[in-house]
């Protein structure tokens, strides 16, 4: 029976990648020179610090353009605020992965409000449909991209 698992993950090699390389980007731009600003990831957690507010906006926005070089979705960076202390400014970034359970109901129903012949399993982070057709599973992947949920989703072990 054709099946496949609806995700929402990154690679985190990529993550570190586009960290790295945004780190080099602050350090060669001109509005950026002496100023003590960078970059730190810990896990999920991208950590942020600069002089003042405006440059951290500055800096999302480069990490933001090096995520998605490296095909990590923005849709998933969820944004802490901006804490101004003595001279510093910090934020973190968190970068959420995997779907939770309230998600990962909202996908049930749309599914089974759709009335496609296909059954859907909560799995831990993921959800797994399966169907006698591939054209039904096609269709529901279909309807889960148009879908507006907040989190970027991907499809994976597609079998047949």
């Amino acid at each position: 029976m054709p099946s496949f698992d609806v995700v929402s993950e990154f690679d985190s090699h990529e993550l570190t990648n586009a960290v790295d390389q945004a780190k080099r980007v602050i350090g060669n731009r001109f509005d950026f020179k002496n100023v003590d600003a960078g970059f730190e990831r810990q896990d999920n957690q991208v950590h942020l610090h600069a002089e003042v507010e405006f440059q951290l906006q500055q800096m999302q926005d480069i990490l933001r353009a090096e995520l998605s070089r490296r095909s990590i979705d923005v849709a998933c960076i969820e944004e802490g605020k901006p804490v101004q202390s003595g001279k510093q400014a910090r934020q973190t970034l968190t970068l959420r992965q995997g779907i939770d359970a309230e998600l990962a109901k909202k996908i049930t129903k749309l599914v089974k409000e759709a009335k496609l012949k296909v059954q859907t399993q909560i799995q831990g982070e993921q959800v797994r449909v399966t169907g006698k057709k591939r054209d039904d599973l096609q269709a529901v992947m279909s309807l889960l991209r148009q879908a507006e949920l907040d989190l970027p989703l991907q499809f994976n072990n597609f079998r047949d």
